[in-house]
């Protein structure tokens, strides 16, 4: 990606131009249904002209606003000179009746029912390791298996080498993720390289985008993670673009340290829940997450604001159940993972299919629920649940193999 050292004194002529060019390159990707490729240095020179245009006009290089010959002839014309409807055509819309909301698409979980929506800004939030970031690295892993594009933002700091190892033991093949027409990560380290980086990724269009975390996305842009306003600009010049491209934003967010204070979610200003227009799910560690035995986190729904993750999750309550994010760790180092469904109407959560494997591969056999957490490692709940439904498929296993026999028509029946 190249960069423009020394662009010159910005004009609204040039500003203009820059517009125009960037709008044709958008126009055209979409035409060509995202198949398009446009480099990155092209992306790159009119972005970083963009940036340096608008602090130009903050810090009043540029006095005069441009002449009206040069703006778009109509109020909703495109750069382009594209006609931009400036209000909703409702008849459209209602043609066919009243549209249904969209359905989550990401994030499925064992019982078919997806967690995560297509378009819209996703928020998992909670406490340190209890497994926020491995949900999120299963749904990119999920998007690329069903070869779908998948690309990663890095605030964080938690490293390339960290990253790209959780996504191969969650099962992401080397070449799919060192492809980069199917997957992009970027670790910017300023506010010019992420603007940049949005860019980029609004071209190269993936079904999942991950920004990880919130916490480090305010102070990029030198921003009030408590202001209100401040955190309504950082999300609509990251977070919004990128659903907008068709993304499903899945941004990670923490808990406050105040007891206080954590009774209302995330950390910051309210701002934050007020602007996620698809899911909030909060991440509780159920499981402790430790190597070569995987763990558990339980997902409660904090906002859903389409309903569609509700619809399939019990209970009438703020924070309903939406399933239980399970990592399961086999002998030879691999990882396996699964969303179980809600709790059943016995109060006992479905194992995931892993978890049952793992049991089956044991020798002896498992005896007992003590005798599963001392073997495995587990917890009560997660050994209960995984040996119940074990033992339900050994006994459907024995019923088919040794039938109860037909009655003989010709023998009489017993009195």
């Amino acid at each position: 990606m190249t960069a423009v050292d020394d662009p010159g004194t910005p004009t609204w002529e040039g500003i203009h131009a820059a517009q125009t060019h960037l709008a044709g390159l958008g126009h055209a990707a979409e035409q060509a249904n995202g198949r398009r490729e446009v480099s990155d240095d092209e992306i790159a020179d009119l972005a970083i002209a963009a940036i340096r245009a608008d602090q130009d006009l903050k810090d009043g290089w540029i006095d005069e606003p441009p002449p009206e010959s040069d703006l778009p002839e109509a109020p909703g014309a495109t750069a382009t000179g594209e006609e931009v409807p400036l209000f909703v055509d409702v008849a459209a819309v209602l043609s066919g009746g009243l549209p249904e909301a969209p359905p989550p698409v990401l994030l499925r979980r064992t019982d078919g029912h997806c967690l995560l929506y297509a378009a819209k800004v996703n928020v998992l939030f909670g406490d340190p390791e209890c497994g926020k970031t491995w949900i999120a690295l299963a749904a990119i892993v999920e998007a690329l298996a069903d070869d779908r594009r998948a690309a990663i933002i890095d605030l964080d700091h938690n490293g390339a080498a960290e990253i790209l190892s959780r996504l191969l033991m969650l099962g992401a093949r080397p070449d799919v993720l060192s492809d980069p027409n199917r997957f992009r990560l970027a670790e910017p380290e300023d506010e010019d390289n992420l603007v940049l980086t949005v860019a980029a990724l609004r071209m190269f269009r993936p079904a999942v985008a991950l920004v990880d975390s919130l916490g480090e996305l305010l102070p990029l842009f030198g921003l009030n993670s408590s202001n209100p306003d401040d955190y309504t600009v950082a999300h609509r010049r990251v977070l919004t673009p990128l659903a907008n491209a068709g993304a499903a934003v899945v941004a990670i967010d923490h808990l406050p340290k105040s007891d206080d204070a954590r009774v209302h979610g995330q950390t910051g200003t309210l701002a934050k829940r007020r602007a996620v227009n698809g899911v909030t799910l909060r991440v509780r560690v159920h499981e402790t997450f430790a190597p070569g035995r995987g763990g558990a986190a339980n997902l409660t729904v904090e906002k859903d604001r389409s309903g569609g993750v509700r619809a399939h999750c019990p209970g009438a309550g703020k924070s309903a159940p939406a399933g239980r994010f399970v990592l399961s760790a086999w002998p030879d180092g691999t990882l396996t993972w699964a969303v179980t469904g809600p709790p059943r109407d016995d109060g006992i959560e479905s194992a995931p299919d892993p978890d049952v494997a793992l049991l089956d591969q044991l020798d002896p056999p498992p005896r007992s629920q003590r005798d599963v957490k001392e073997r495995m490692g587990w917890g009560g709940s997660r050994a209960m649940s995984a040996l119940r439904r074990w033992r339900e498929q050994q006994k459907h296993a024995t019923d088919e193999a040794d039938p109860m026999p037909e009655p003989d028509p010709m023998l009489p029946l017993p009195t």
